[in-house]
This record gives structure tokens, C-alpha cells and sequence, in this order.
């Protein structure tokens, strides 16, 4: 992370501008942010986009350490998990506790949701949404065509492959890149080994856990599902794959409730031309990516005025419910309407609820939500590897997961 001697703050052009970074670029998301514009301009803000596409967001870190090494950052900026401490430890995030006390911020948000916006006990970022990202998005008429049924296990979709592509489809709908690669794989290790086994790989980042057998599983099956995926899966982007599944070319995607967003777009409807299902295994854990803003110190009382004005905005009922609406997620708020949402985002919030109280509720490692971010990096750099070099063995994968976490904690 960057020394606390940096620069803070950027002088604005304009009193009322607000420029925001942030990685929502395709389709469902851009529909989304246009909730957010609408409703600072009509407050009489301009709105500033500092939007960069790819990477799940690789790519946005990079820039806006860039900004900040160079004394500019952003008004605000989209981080999430452990990245918010590691930010506010280096003096770089504004307190915005007297925004979130005025608004009862405790009392509407779900324990772990708030506990992720704080920094000692105060409040440096806002919610807008919990992500599912456990969710298989399945296109029924593609299986009927093949003659199988939704995969209960990761075996059986394995099995029901061959049926698949002799139907003329691709089994798994997939974008080769990292991030893409690790969100399946947290999704396959949830489904074998559990929401415990994932709390001590991912969370407590347990050496022994790394190593046992129940991660040899979890990297065999994985490792599997590389011959379920198209030759032309390198560097597509994920809403490409979701675009296969809803034009019919593939079966099943593996993605976030964001790829609801592009189903929206395109007028599909659940349950009749789309299943919304958890991964195999995974239907009594719920692995959860919340977005946030966190927001950089300001010089100018116009600028802290105008954070305020945003940070109220981000957590304004109406724009929670008209934002998630667009995104495919749910409102972070607890006392959110859900009477406007589809039957996806409704079995969503009550899997989050249901978890919560059963243990089965676990953060996400390939969506920052986990791990610090070198040691989520270094992870993410060995599953990809390994899924994508056909030579990779997997006791030397499980190594390099080890390794990843001690070069991790060295980096940081």
C-alpha cells in the first residue's frame, strides 16, 4: 500500500464536481451508474465519470494508485473488503461518520456489510448492493435440446457435457482471464468442501487446509471443467459469456447476480428464459461481494460538502432499490422493498438472511472480499495458472497457493 506522506486530495474544477472511479462498464452496469448520475445532477452536482473497463477491477487499482502517488485521487473510488483498511491505515480515506450516524446507518445495514465500511470503528465507505456471486445461470431450452437436467453437483454436469455438445452447445459459457478464472473456482471449492473448508483456505488462509485433501478435490474438479469451455473463452469478457447463454450458443455460466443485469437488457425473464440456480453443492452458502465507494480526503469544504451529498446518495432507499433494480443485485439495506424485484433477487436476499444465521454466509476471495489484496492476487495469478497449463499438476498447484499466501503477507 502507498506511504501516509502522499499527497491528499485534488483541488475540483467546479465546487460541485464529483468524480468517482469505478469498473462498471458493460450493459446491466452502465444502466445502473445512470441511477447514480441522475440522482447527484438533480441535486445540482456535475458528475465526473473516471470509469476503466477490464480486469474485475485489476485495472482501476492500478490507475488509482497512479492518481493518488501523484497527489489526485478521485472524490471517491469503488473498493471493497480488506482493500477499504489497507487504504484508511495509510491516512488516505475520509471520515464520513457524521454522515452515517445522521442517516442511522447501524440500524439499516446488515452487521457484516457495516463492519466492512469502517476503518476503527468509523464509517470511510458506503454500500450500495450485496452481490451473490455463487449463482449458475442456465439457459433451459439449451438443456432440453441436449436432453439433461440442471446439474445438482459438479459431477453431473461434468457427465451431462458430452449430451451438451452433441446438441450443438457449449457446456460452460467462460472468459479467460484470472478473475474469471478464480470466481469459478471459489464457487467449485465452496460446493466440495463447504463454508467452513472455505473460511479456513480463504479466509483464515490456513496452511494445512491449502494443502489437505478436500483442496486436491476441489482443484481436480476444477480443473475438469477447463474441457467444458469453448477455445475461444481467452480474454473474453464476462458479459460476452453471459451474452452466450442468453442467445442460446452455451448452457450454464458461473458468474455474479450482475450478470442479471445483461439478462434484463436483453428482456429475458427468469424462469422462463433463464434459471437462476446456485453453483453445485453451494445451495446452503452464499458467497458475498459488496460494492462500495470509499472516499479520499478533500482539501475544500466544497469537495467534503459534495462527498456528503454522495455518501447520502449511495445509501438513499429509493436509489438503492432503482440501482439494484438495473445491477442484478440487492440493496445492501436491510429495510429495502423487495416487491419490485424479480424472483432471483427475492430467493437472494433470503439466502443472505438464511446464511447469516446458519454459518453457510462467506466472503468473496475472488471478488476482494477475503483476502488482503497481494495475497488475493497471488492467488488468483495460481488457480488461473493452473487451470489454463494443461501440465500444472495439482499437488504443485496447491503449492503455489501456499507460496501465494507467504508472498503475500510479504508483500504488504
Amino acid at each position: 500500500m502507498l506511504a501516509l506522506g502522499l499527497a491528499l486530495g485534488a483541488v475540483a474544477s467546479h465546487a460541485a464536481d464529483i468524480e468517482v472511479l469505478h469498473w462498471w462498464t458493460s450493459g446491466g452496469e452502465a444502466r445502473a451508474l445512470a441511477e447514480l448520475t441522475k440522482k447527484l445532477e438533480a441535486s445540482g452536482h456535475r458528475w465526473r465519470d473516471f470509469s476503466v473497463a477490464g480486469g474485475g477491477g485489476d485495472n482501476a487499482m492500478l490507475l488509482l494508485k497512479t492518481r493518488v502517488v501523484s497527489g489526485y485521487p478521485p472524490m471517491a473510488a469503488q473498493i471493497k473488503g480488506p482493500e477499504i483498511r489497507e487504504w484508511a491505515e495509510d491516512g488516505l480515506l475520509a471520515d464520513i461518520g457524521d454522515v452515517a450516524s445522521a442517516g442511522n446507518w447501524d440500524a439499516t445495514l446488515p452487521a457484516v456489510v457495516a463492519n466492512a465500511m469502517k476503518y476503527e470503528g468509523r464509517y470511510v465507505a458506503a454500500p450500495v448492493n450485496v452481490h451473490r456471486v455463487n449463482w449458475m445461470w442456465i439457459n433451459p431450452e439449451v438443456l432440453k435440446k441436449a436432453g439433461v437436467e440442471p446439474p445438482t453437483s459438479w459431477d453431473a454436469l461434468i457427465a451431462s457435457a458430452d449430451s451438451i455438445r452433441k446438441a450443438g452447445f457449449t457446456p460452460i459459457a467462460h472468459g479467460g482471464q484470472p478473475w474469471q478464472d478464480f470466481t469459478l473456482f471459489e464457487s467449485v471449492a465452496l460446493g466440495v468442501g463447504g463454508a467452513d473448508f472455505y473460511k479456513k483456505a480463504f479466509v483464515s488462509l490456513d496452511s494445512a487446509t491449502l494443502q489437505g485433501a478436500t483442496m486436491t478435490k476441489a482443484l481436480d474438479t476444477f480443473k475438469s471443467l477447463r474441457k467444458l469451455i469453448d477455445a475461444g473463452a481467452p480474454n473474453r469478457e464476462w458479459s460476452a459469456a453471459t451474452a452466450m447463454v442468453i442467445s442460446g450458443k452455451a448452457a450454464v455460466q458461473f458468474m455474479g447476480d450482475w450478470a442479471k443485469g445483461e439478462f434484463a437488457r436483453a428482456g429475458k425473464q427468469p424462469g422462463r428464459d433463464y434459471l437462476c440456480l446456485p453453483a453445485p453443492g453451494t445451495d446452503k452458502a452464499y458467497t458475498y461481494n459488496i460494492d462500495s465507494f470509499a472516499f479520499f480526503r478533500q482539501r475544500h469544504d466544497e469537495a467534503r460538502k459534495a462527498q456528503a451529498d454522495l455518501a447520502n446518495a449511495l445509501m438513499g432507499a429509493e436509489f438503492q432499490e432503482n440501482f439494484n433494480l438495473a445491477k442484478g443485485s440487492i440493496p445492501a439495506r436491510t429495510n429495502a422493498r423487495m416487491d419490485r424485484f424479480d424472483d432471483c433477487a427475492k430467493r437472494s436476499a433470503e439466502a443472505f438472511r438464511a446464511t447469516a444465521q446458519s454459518g453457510g454466509l462467506v466472503p468473496s476471495v475472488a471478488h476482494r472480499m477475503a483476502a488482503p489484496e497481494a495475497v488475493q492476487a497471488a492467488m488468483q495469478a495460481a488457480v488461473s495458472a493452473y487451470f489454463n497449463d494443461a501440465n500444472m499438476s495439482t499437488r504443485d498447484a496447491q503449492a503455489r497457493l501456499v507460496q501465494a499466501v507467504a508472498a503475500g503477507n510479504v508483500q504488504r
